[in-house]
């Protein structure tokens, strides 16, 4: 079930369309990953949920109806562009913050003091913002979007200011709010992020919708056919075996041993690969390679360059 339908949304500014006739159904409890370069359209259908601006024409669907003013109070949203007042103490804004999405002082503070521990930032309380890095200023305010623990969270460029380490405390609270309930908008550049995280994404590019669906089906459907094989034998046998079916990319050594990267034409299949090898070579490792997000990204955008 769609926690969220984006139907039919279009949204014009000045001498440039953002959005042009973009669908995007979000299932309930998943990670959908919203994609594209920048320019793309990304943050204008992320202000159209927030309510933040209007579409022109189309509707957002929050449980199959259309999305209302009060709405705000069950979505979370931390925007690229961090919002914090930076003269203001940290715990000061952090309770400020809570206040507004509905909590009273005495939940909010008990809240507060949970993350707070949790993220090992009790010392920053009494800080004003300005005095935080940005990696710090943004844990605060991750903090502060998901205290009210809002049904849908949206999130744009999480990482971005976060050392390794972070990043990774960072995804792992991500999936365990998956887990807990919540259904998450993530957008993002980082195409390693999106495969650790993402059950669906959306690529939008130039206002317009590329490519919808789950991305383990996606990386599937845009598979080359082409197998890396490592063996113990001789390169030359296992090029003799081979029928003009088959076509060898590229040869190298890998952790000693020989290994091949092999396309198999439309008319084959990795069955038929493997019957003729074996008699051959003696086989250490047969695996297909499924193209990642990153190539994939990069390919559907070229394609659909103007």
């Amino acid at each position: 079930m769609a926690l969220l339908q984006v139907k039919n949304i279009e949204k014009k500014f000045i001498n440039h369309i953002a959005l042009d006739d973009v669908n995007v159904n979000i299932p309930d409890n998943s990670i959908y990953g919203l994609l594209g370069p920048n320019g793309a359209g990304k943050t204008t259908l992320i202000r159209i949920i927030n309510r933040i601006t209007a579409p022109d024409k189309g509707e957002i669907l929050l449980k199959g109806r259309p999305l209302q003013p009060e709405d705000v109070n069950i979505i979370g949203y931390l925007p690229e562009e961090r919002g914090l007042y930076r003269k203001m103490k940290v715990g000061e804004q952090a309770l400020y913050l809570a206040r507004l999405k509905g909590l009273s002082k005495r939940d909010a503070l008990k809240k507060l003091k949970y993350w707070f521990d949790k993220f090992e930032i009790q010392a920053w309380w009494e800080k004003k913002v300005e005095e935080l890095s940005k990696g710090m200023a943004q844990k605060v305010q991750f903090i502060t979007t998901i205290l009210h623990e809002p049904e849908l969270l949206i999130f744009d460029e999480p990482f971005s200011g976060f050392d390794p380490i972070n990043a990774k405390m960072l995804k792992e609270e991500i999936l365990e709010l998956k887990k807990k309930g919540a259904t998450i908008i993530f957008s993002t550049h980082n195409m390693e992020s999106v495969e650790e995280l993402c059950d669906h994404i959306t690529l939008i590019n130039n206002s317009k919708n590329l490519l919808e669906g789950h991305i383990d089906d996606i990386r599937k459907e845009y598979k080359s056919n082409i197998y890396e094989i490592s063996f113990n034998g001789e390169t030359e046998k296992f090029e003799k075996s081979l029928n003009p079916n088959y076509e060898i990319i590229d040869k190298k050594k890998v952790n000693g041993n020989n290994a091949v990267r092999v396309k198999l034409n439309h008319q084959t299949n990795d069955n038929e690969l493997l019957s003729l090898i074996i008699p051959a070579v003696e086989i250490i490792s047969f695996k297909e390679q499924i193209p990642s997000m990153n190539d994939i990204f990069i390919k559907v955008v070229n394609e659909h360059k103007n």
